[in-house]
C-alpha cells in the first residue's frame, strides 16, 4: 500500500499535490513515515518530503507534517541552538505568520506575541508594512521572512521595522536572495504573470535580491550578521533536516 501510494503521490502534477497536501496532511504524513529526513520543527520523520516550486519545483522539500519549507527549518534550527528564544521573556512582532510556526509561537508562555499583515487572517493586527501602527522601540524581536521581496518600497519597509524595534533587538528578515548575483535585480516594464514568475520565482515578487540585501539593511541603520549556519551543522544534518546547504540567515540588530 505504501509503495502503491508513493508511486500515485509522484503522478500527481505539482502545484496540485501542494494544494491537496494543505487538507491531506495527515493522511500524506502516515504514508511516508520513514527514517530519511526529519522535521526538527516536530521531530517527525520521514521516507521522503514533498516536492515544492512554481517554475522549478525542487525535490524533498515541503515537510509532511508541519508544511515548513528549507528556510523555516533553518530558522527553527538557528532559534533552538543559538538564541534565548525558547526560553526568555520578549516581545515579539511577526510579519505574514508561517502556519509552521504560529501555533508553536502562540503557544509560548513566555513571549508576548504579535501577529501582523495587511492580508492574513491570521494577522493580530491588519498594517502596512511601510506604515506601521507601533510605537517606536517597541519590540525584542521581528521576524519578517519572505515579505521584502513584495514589497515595491522595501527601503521605507527596512526603516519601518528598524524603527519599530528595541534598541538590542533582533530581527530575522529573510529573503529568496541569488547569492551569484552582486547587484538586485529588479524590472517593472515585466508585467505578464508568467514572465515575472519565470523570472522573478513568483508572478507577485518585485525584485530578486543580491547579495547586496545586506548592505542596504545596514543602510537604514541594522548590525547585520550573515550567518549560513548551514555551515555550522553537519553535512548529516543539513542532508537529514532538508535544508539548503549556503543558505544565509539575515540577523539584524539595532544597537
Amino acid at each position: 500500500m505504501k509503495t502503491l501510494f508513493k508511486f500515485i503521490l509522484n503522478k500527481i502534477p505539482r502545484p496540485l499535490l501542494i494544494r491537496l497536501s494543505y487538507i491531506a496532511r495527515p493522511i500524506i504524513a502516515f504514508f511516508l513515515q520513514g527514517k530519511r529526513f526529519t522535521d526538527p520543527i516536530d521531530n517527525r520523520s520521514f521516507s521522503k518530503f514533498l516536492p515544492y516550486g512554481y517554475e522549478n519545483s525542487r525535490e524533498n522539500v515541503l515537510s509532511p507534517s508541519t508544511l515548513s519549507l528549507e528556510r523555516h527549518r533553518l530558522l527553527w534550527l538557528y532559534l533552538k541552538d543559538q538564541t534565548d528564544f525558547f526560553s526568555k521573556p520578549s516581545k515579539v512582532l511577526h510579519f505574514a505568520p508561517e502556519q509552521a510556526f504560529y501555533k508553536r509561537f502562540r503557544k509560548l508562555q513566555h513571549l508576548e506575541y504579535t501577529t501582523t499583515d495587511l492580508l492574513s487572517p491570521l494577522a493580530d493586527v491588519k498594517a502596512d508594512i511601510c506604515d506601521l501602527p507601533f510605537k517606536a522601540n517597541s519590540y525584542d524581536i521581528i521576524f519578517c521572512n519572505h515579505v521584502l521581496e513584495h514589497i515595491p518600497d522595501d527601503t521605507k519597509a527596512m526603516q519601518e521595522l528598524f524603527r519599530v524595534l528595541k534598541p538590542g533587538g533582533m530581527a530575522i528578515l529573510q529573503i529568496p536572495q541569488d547569492l551569484n548575483r552582486d547587484i538586485t535585480f529588479e524590472d517593472n516594464s515585466i508585467t505578464d504573470p508568467k514572465e515575472r514568475a519565470k523570472i522573478f520565482g513568483q508572478y507577485d515578487h518585485v525584485r530578486i535580491y543580491g547579495r547586496d540585501y545586506f548592505d542596504k539593511l545596514r543602510s537604514v541603520g541594522f548590525k547585520v550578521d550573515e550567518i549560513d549556519f548551514t555551515a555550522i551543522l553537519s553535512s548529516e544534518e543539513v542532508t537529514k533536516y532538508c535544508l539548503a546547504k549556503g543558505e544565509i540567515l539575515p540577523i539584524c540588530y539595532k544597537l
